[in-house]
């Protein structure tokens, strides 16, 4: 058997598919390590045989946890916490902890940066430009959101360009409240005409050209937004 290998579910819990099709049962005395705890996985995977099961749902890939013999487990999980009780431990979470605040605060000044870069909006219109790209860089930079703006596929400016659109998408269209039949393709298509609706609403506020904030649906979200934002902050 393969050190390591990587199997689909099945509608049965205990019985999973390799790549060629076969059934596979894990051996006996084998239990699953869930998905969450990365370093755990990683080391169990190094320490012997194991089998990683994945989920694909259209590009992306889901664990269902891992399967390895028992004791291996048991003797990975006690080395760690040994490990992770330790004061060198505590310290190096705190000092990766406060890396990684750091790395992120950056990430997001720079991702609103490119978002406004991306609006160019008048001169008349940039304080709104200015609100859109921090409401947008709020919604989509954080760790582990799965967004577009936390993809390493595109470059940072297209990746703010694809972020303003959702953004729109759910702020300034009926999408949330639509029924969209099931037909392949057709949640595409829907998404294609709302961003194309989304770009000439973004075009308006490209030239110094006024036009009534009541019958924008950008304006009146941002406006929303913030108006909401506020009273949160107010609540004690």
């Amino acid at each position: 058997m393969p050190a390591s290998l990587v199997l689909a579910p099945s509608p049965d819990p205990r019985v999973f598919l390799a790549p060629d099709g076969t059934r596979l049962v894990p051996p006996s005395g084998w239990v699953c390590l869930p998905p969450g705890d990365a370093t755990f996985t990683r080391r169990v995977k190094g320490a012997g045989p194991s089998w990683a099961v994945v989920e694909k749902r259209g590009r992306k890939v889901f664990s269902k946890g891992l399967w390895a013999p028992a004791e291996c487990v048991a003797q990975v999980r006690a080395a760690l916490e040994a490990e992770r009780a330790t004061d060198a431990y505590a310290r190096k979470r705190q000092s990766d902890g406060v890396r990684r605040a750091r790395v992120q605060a950056v990430y997001v000044a720079t991702f609103e940066a490119e978002v406004e870069t991306f609006l160019g909006f008048s001169p008349e219109w940039r304080p709104l430009g200015t609100a859109l790209a921090r409401k947008v860089a709020a919604h989509a930079t954080p760790v582990g959101s799965g967004t577009v703006a936390r993809t390493k596929r595109i470059p940072v400016a297209e990746r703010a360009e694809a972020a303003v659109i959702a953004w729109m998408r759910h702020q300034t269209t009926a999408y949330d409240r639509l029924t969209i039949a099931r037909v392949a393709g057709e949640r595409r298509a829907v998404r294609r005409e709302l961003a194309r609706i989304s770009r000439a609403v973004l075009d308006r506020h490209r030239s110094d050209v006024p036009h009534e904030i009541r019958t924008c649906p950008l304006c009146e979200a941002i406006v929303s937004s913030v108006s909401r934002d506020a009273g949160t902050r107010g609540t004690p």
